[in-house]
């Protein structure tokens, strides 16, 4: 957990303790890199206002060096740029404060389920969630059984959203990912790929069980089908 905020520290400390979590805090950007090389934890609660180095820089840094480590980035409520700029960075998920003890416990849970269903599921193994089916040996996506035509890109952005349940990506980072650098046209591009697989997956595109929209962020695949 890193933040300059005592209160919030005491506070956050507190609740995860008594969750059955062991929270090891860390008060700016320097000292957080250095308690993540000691004690290797399993998520990180990161402040984006912090002393020496801030929390963008932190995650930046961290990802840079290849550490996987779940982010949790805690952000100004009416700040939608840091939320946009910390998925960006690589942060698995964001929490607006003033926040909830509850809330933060839940999206902790919540990240820590996914990194254990990746680590249990297996590369190239069909991915079953709810009625669809996604096969990445074979290219394939059923919905109740019945096969769905998909183009490649549509098929790699419902691969990358699925076997990331939860995980909000922003546009341009869906972008990076699925044309690595080589498509430079409009953001607005990924919004229309969503809008064609939301019609070909979902029983009511207007109302998607699956894709679902991220006001003012990107979209992430439901935790709950």
């Amino acid at each position: 957990m890193v933040d300059d905020e005592s209160s919030i520290l005491e506070l956050v400390s507190f609740n995860l303790s008594q969750a059955g979590f062991t929270p090891v805090v860390a008060r700016d950007g320097l000292e957080a890199l250095e308690k993540v090389k000691e004690e290797k934890p399993d998520l990180i609660i990161l402040d984006v206002m912090l002393p020496r180095i801030d929390g963008f820089e932190v995650c930046r840094k961290l990802r840079m060096k290849g550490d996987t480590t779940p982010v949790l980035m805690l952000t100004a409520r009416k700040e939608e740029v840091d939320r946009v700029l910390g998925l960006e960075l690589g942060a698995d998920d964001y929490l607006t404060k003033p926040f909830s003890p509850r809330e933060l416990l839940a999206r902790v849970r919540a990240i820590l389920r996914r990194v254990a269903e990746r680590a249990e599921h297996k590369e190239g193994e069909p991915l079953v969630i709810g009625d669809l089916v996604i096969d990445p040996q074979s290219h394939t996506v059923t919905v109740k059984g019945r096969p769905v035509d998909l183009t490649l890109k549509e098929f790699q952005l419902l691969h990358l959203l699925a076997s990331n349940r939860g995980r909000v990506f922003t546009r341009e980072a869906l972008l990076e990912r699925l044309w690595e650098g080589e498509y430079y046209g409009e953001t607005r591009t990924i919004d229309v790929h969503i809008r064609h697989l939301r019609e070909k997956i979902e029983d009511n595109p207007s109302r998607p069980r699956y894709i679902l929209t991220v006001r003012g962020v990107g979209y992430k695949f439901a935790e709950d089908v």
